[in-house]
């Protein structure tokens, strides 16, 4: 079933990407960035949003789900054909790390994202006193993942930073799973 499933993915060269994390993270954002929209209006997301972009030579559907607390819940609602999870990280807010940290590890035990490529976009780091990869690594515990392949990737959604980096990376690690070449 599985080849199969990979054969018919193979002629369409799509992936289906979810990008969640707290609220105020700058998951809208950093989609807006990745579009090359304009990136100084933004406003909370109260549902979600898809965007499709091709990619070296891919179609990413990229679903940017809002992280409000209320909205959480219904997380679970988009986890279907998921092949990456990208987890936003405010590497500004130390305050909800915890949070940040229980949300991701509550998704990883999801059955429907069984072995999705997890990208950690650690957002907001052009910002001065903003957390590093290691501190970010460890708050989140990054190291206890056994379940998924993971990245993590400084990025800035205001000013682009590294934000291809990281779908480079995705497509790469997705790729290996779910195409045959």
């Amino acid at each position: 079933m599985l080849s199969i499933l990979r054969k018919a993915r193979l002629k369409d060269k799509e992936m289906r990407i979810l990008m969640l994390g707290l609220d105020n993270a700058g998951k809208t954002t950093i989609v807006k960035s990745i579009m090359g929209e304009d990136v100084n209006t933004v406003s909370p997301t109260l549902g979600f949003i898809i965007k499709t972009i091709d990619y070296d030579g891919y179609k990413l559907n990229i679903w940017d789900v809002g992280g409000q607390k209320t909205l959480r819940s219904y997380w679970r609602n988009y986890f279907e054909k998921t092949d990456a999870l990208i987890w936003v990280v405010d590497a500004t807010d130390r305050l909800r790390i915890q949070d940040c940290r229980d949300e991701l590890h509550g998704l990883l035990q999801e059955e429907r994202l069984a072995g999705a490529s997890l990208l950690i976009f650690a957002n907001k780091t052009d910002v001065e006193g903003c957390m590093n990869e290691q501190e970010i690594g460890s708050s989140l515990r990054l190291d206890e993942i056994r379940t998924h392949q993971w990245h993590i990737v400084r990025c800035s959604a205001m000013t682009g930073a590294n934000l291809h980096e990281g779908l480079a990376w995705v497509v790469s690690d997705a790729k290996k799973r779910l195409f045959l070449y």
